[in-house]
């Protein structure tokens, strides 16, 4: 008996502890209470099915909190928070703030003695029901001066539940709020600048390390943002907003990293051994991704975070292995990783309550990551830079070893042509001669080439630069006009100005002066003549580059090698070239077929097509003396093989005679006048078909003119 009145006595006094131990938060005028966790009490509902009178009925369960900020951790469980509250300012409509915008559901009861208020706001619901339109969890408590009340809050999160909270009148919040949104606008604009950059030098340069980094940079911006809750706030009612989007886009990020990883370091050269380790912290992000797909959103979040922890290790051993092995570019990598591997440790910290939740700490990952960018883009520059003097060592070794070759080649001839001469001495002389005819020749056919070539450039000059001068001209003519439309509304804008402020005029007056300054001026007009230039110079520079781009297809000057190409924009790149030869007195017809890409040399391609419509329309103004009438046929199509496309040139000049058919084919022939050809352009262009592994079919009628087909293989692996 005695030993239960001591135990009934025990709880009596704990409950009167208990009771104790439940501080009130006192609230003075311009007063801001923030992160006041350590005077609030939780309790964790394992059941899920805790109302407000049941949490009321278990207020003996509630803990004192030990933290500034609230963590209940990662669960399924609905979480309790009660606190008290008497306000002795003169504000009537204070705030409650929770700046967690990612839990996914808060409800606020509010007990004033037998009175009860509750609301709910859901993480998927329209900002409207929120105090403030910001994705911050806002409520609204209304207490007057000396009224009192206690405030119990129902978190639930599929995610890690930290709650920070803080009271305040209306204007700290929105000052609070700002702040908040303007440390997150330097994070985005910072990640934004990135992705752009590094997406310009891949269109620049090609790279496919800046398209990889692009992905990587994407995926952690809308990791951070969601975190921050912005797609909720700024996509409502989207798929963006999905409370599941934090952990999808943690899963990409994972995948995007490793994927980074492995190009930048080259982890199949340098350590090849981890790749499979690599591969496994992508097959872990992809396992989450499909929990996620299941709703099992508690499971795939914490796996998330588990292979985002035991990835970062396995990507930081990768980068010291592959810099211990030679790879140079993997320095900067770990700098940066080690910086944003840091940030996501203190992070993960402060989730726990390891270290404080403070203004660092909570911004601390979009810290390290915004870091971690700045510092990747000057590594993968510094590795571009790198493999360029790769391949400028690589080349200069080859040009050694080519002039090595021809050394030896040199010594071997003089010794074989000495054995020559010693063996041969009757025939001295005949040699002699006969080398001093072959040099000639070569030194001519040399000679002849370069006339080829010269010729070819000179058309290309001469067509470039006349369609380049007058988009150029129409340009530069606008450039005073325009000037002086500008200056003349600056005039306007002066006197305007100077009207405005000037106080001994009336309203009235200033009006009718006004009026009347734009009738002298004609602003109107003015107007009209501006827009009119502009587009004018806007289709002058849209001319020129277009101009640019069809020579820059005509050139191929950086495809060294077989290349998939498109046939029907070389003919057209190559007529752009001819447009100063192909006058208004020649009608051009084009008919383009639906033909797939061709592999080729695509340069050597084009200057086929330039020899051949050369001819056609040399031939054309030979008949019609640049009279008119002269027409010019270009047709593409797959041909009755399908393996092979045609392109087929057809004018109506003056033919080629049956007698000399079968000779235009053969170096030096031409029936042009002298200094008109070299003769080498069809040699050319039928050596460079034969080369392709094509033929040339010529069909010509004597007075009604030539028809030029060419037969190319789409893959040159056909045959």
């Amino acid at each position: 008996m005695v030993f239960r009145l001591v135990f009934i006595a025990f709880l009596f006094c704990g409950t009167l502890f208990h009771a104790a131990a439940q501080p009130t938060i006192s609230i003075t005028s311009q007063q801001v209470i923030s992160y006041f966790g350590r005077e609030v009490s939780v309790f964790q509902d394992s059941s899920n099915n805790l109302t407000l009178d049941g949490a009321i009925a278990k207020d003996l369960l509630f803990k004192p909190s030990r933290t500034m900020v609230p963590n209940f951790g990662v669960s399924e469980f609905n979480n309790w928070i009660k606190f008290n509250l008497v306000n002795q300012s003169d504000e009537e409509h204070l705030v409650l703030n929770v700046s967690n915008p990612v839990i996914d559901e808060i409800t606020l009861y509010t007990v004033r003695g037998a009175a009860r208020d509750s609301a709910v706001v859901h993480l998927s619901d329209s900002l409207g029901k929120r105090r403030f339109e910001h994705q911050f969890y806002t409520f609204d408590l209304s207490l007057k001066k000396g009224e009192s009340a206690t405030c119990y809050l129902k978190v639930v999160s599929s995610k890690q539940v930290l709650v920070p909270m803080s009271l305040s009148d209306e204007k700290s919040v929105v000052g609070e709020i700002s702040r908040f949104d303007f440390r997150s606008g330097i994070y985005v604009g910072i990640m934004l600048t990135m992705l752009l950059y590094n997406l310009f030098l891949y269109f620049s340069a090609g790279d496919k390390h800046y398209l990889v980094y692009v992905h990587y940079i994407f995926w952690v911006a809308v990791a951070q943002v969601a975190i921050l809750g912005y797609l909720n706030r700024f996509f409502p009612d989207t798929i963006l907003a999905s409370r599941h989007l934090i952990t999808f886009a943690g899963a990409m990020s994972g995948i995007a990293s490793v994927i980074f990883v492995k190009s930048f370091l080259n982890v199949k050269a340098y350590a090849p051994k981890l790749l499979k380790w690599l591969n496994l912290v992508i097959l872990g992000d992809v396992i989450a991704l499909l929990f996620l797909l299941f709703d099992k959103a508690v499971i795939s979040y914490n796996m998330v975070n588990f292979v985002a922890a035991s990835g970062s290790l396995i990507v930081l051993l990768t980068g010291l292995l592959t810099y211990k092995n030679g790879n140079k570019s993997a320095t900067l990598f770990l700098i940066a990783w080690g910086i944003f591997l840091g940030s996501v440790i203190i992070y993960v910290l402060k989730d726990y309550g390891i270290v404080p939740y403070n203004l660092w700490t909570a911004h601390i990952v979009q810290i390290g990551a915004s870091l971690e960018a700045l510092l990747l883009s000057f590594a993968l520059g510094d590795k571009i830079n790198l493999y360029r003097k790769e391949k400028d060592a690589s080349q200069a070794r080859e040009l050694a070893a080519s002039l090595e070759n021809e050394r030896l080649i040199r010594e071997q001839n003089t010794m074989l042509e000495l054995k020559v001469v010693e063996r041969t001495r009757a025939l001295t002389s005949s040699n002699e001669s006969l080398h001093d005819a072959l040099r000639n020749l070569k030194e001519a056919q040399s000679q002849l080439v370069e006339a080829e070539k010269m010729a070819s450039l000179g058309q290309l000059t001469a067509g470039v630069a006349h369609e380049i001068n007058n988009p150029i001209n129409f340009v530069t003519s606008n450039v005073a006009p325009l000037k002086r439309d500008i200056n003349m509304l600056w005039e306007t804008l002066y006197e305007i100005e100077k009207l405005a402020f000037d106080e001994q005029i009336s309203l009235t007056d200033k009006k009718d002066r006004i009026e009347t300054f734009k009738q002298e001026m004609d602003v109107d007009y003015l107007k009209t003549e501006i827009e009119f230039l502009l587009k004018g110079m806007h289709d002058g520079a849209h001319r020129t580059a277009e101009i640019v781009k069809s020579l820059r297809i005509f050139s191929r000057v950086d495809e060294d090698t077989v290349k998939f190409a498109d046939i029907n924009e070389g003919l057209e790149s190559t007529l752009v070239i001819l447009s100063s030869l192909v006058r208004d007195g020649i009608t051009v017809e084009t008919i383009y077929g639906d033909i797939p890409k061709v592999e080729c040399h695509a340069g050597k391609l084009n200057q086929v097509f330039l020899n051949v419509l050369t001819n056609a329309v040399y031939a054309i103004n030979d008949k019609f003396k640049n009279n008119g009438g002269g027409t010019l046929h270009i047709e593409t199509g797959i041909h009755e093989d399908e393996k092979y496309v045609f392109i087929r040139i057809v004018d109506n000049g003056v033919g080629i005679p049956e007698e000399i058919r079968e000779k235009i084919f053969e170096p030096f022939f031409t029936t042009k006048d002298v200094g008109e050809g070299t003769g080498l352009g069809m040699s050319i262009a039928y050596n460079t078909i034969a080369k392709h592994h094509g033929r040339i079919i010529v069909d010509s009628t004597l007075g009604e003119g030539t028809s030029f087909t060419l037969v190319i293989p789409i893959e040159q692996n056909i045959l």
